[in-house]
């Protein structure tokens, strides 16, 4: 699922005529285009969504979508470990049958 999550601006920095932002998303730092909200200063909120900031968010609002979001455990997983996803992926795969013709393969 992809969210659009609120964040707080931590650092603007323009990259190739681009300003950039370090965000975090409570706890996870991400970077994110400011384009469309170029206007944008650090110590505010945002609402992010596929790498882009889409508008300006007040903290308490900010706060309050976090904790819902963590509460219904949609930060773990739109922000979730990688590396463990991938490693559970993988043992699936391992127990799951695939099928060659008449004979059953196991990987």
């Amino acid at each position: 699922m992809c969210l659009a999550v609120p964040g707080k601006v931590l650092d603007i920095e323009e990259r190739d005529g681009t300003r950039m932002a370090s965000v975090d998303f409570g706890g996870v730092v991400k970077e994110v285009c400011l384009a469309y909200v170029p206007d944008l200063r650090v110590g505010e909120y945002t609402i992010v969504h596929v790498g882009f900031a889409l508008q300006r968010l007040d903290e308490e609002s900010a706060r309050q979508t976090l904790a819902l979001f963590e509460g219904l455990g949609l930060l773990e997983e739109e922000f979730g470990d990688p590396w463990r996803a991938a490693e559970e992926a993988r043992r699936g795969e391992e127990e799951q049958p695939v099928r060659s013709g008449q004979q059953e393969v196991r990987l």
